[in-house]
């Protein structure tokens, strides 16, 4: 089972707003070319993005299912590769003091991908891994700082966005 984890240096809220986004999965998803809603609102249970896999001129359509979701916390996906099956990708977020410690594990469930699953191929899906969550770091670290550096000065910002919102 390949699990890894990353330290984002945002809150969990801002990850989720990027995991939310159906649209946005192949701006960090290793392997991604592009996505799209396909069926029900992302992230809600059983809603599906189609995503398309290029490599070199050759171009495979699949989609991901929301499996489970518990909003800003954890999203549970049933990733489609044709003929290699399907795969569950699990993504949990845990708040970490004021940043996200992102949690990933993956694992096949159907077809040849089980079959063929082996001490290689987990090693493949780490290094796929840390490069996916650095994608996501990357994305949600410098939205962070667009968002801060828009913060009219002298705004306190509540650690509890529920908890009163901004201040001035």
């Amino acid at each position: 089972m390949a699990v890894r984890h990353r330290l984002i240096r945002t809150s969990p809220r801002s990850v989720w707003a990027v995991l939310a986004d159906g649209t946005r999965y192949a701006e960090w998803v290793v392997g991604t070319a592009s996505s799209r809603p396909v069926r029900g609102h992302w992230p809600e249970l059983g809603s599906a993005i189609g995503f398309e896999v290029r490599l070199g001129p050759v171009s495979l359509s699949n989609e991901t299912v929301v499996r489970r979701c518990e909003p800003g916390e954890t999203l549970e996906l049933e990733a489609k590769a044709g003929p290699l099956g399907t795969a569950r990708i699990s993504i949990e977020l845990r708040p970490w003091g004021d940043q996200c410690l992102v949690l990933v594990d993956e694992h096949p469930l159907r077809g040849a991908g089980g079959t063929l699953h082996n001490v290689a191929v987990e090693a493949l899906i780490q290094i796929r891994h840390r490069t996916m969550l650095a994608r996501l770091a990357k994305l949600c670290e410098t939205e962070a700082a667009e968002a801060e550096q828009r913060r009219p000065l002298g705004q306190v910002v509540s650690p509890h966005p529920d908890e009163g919102g901004p201040r001035a």
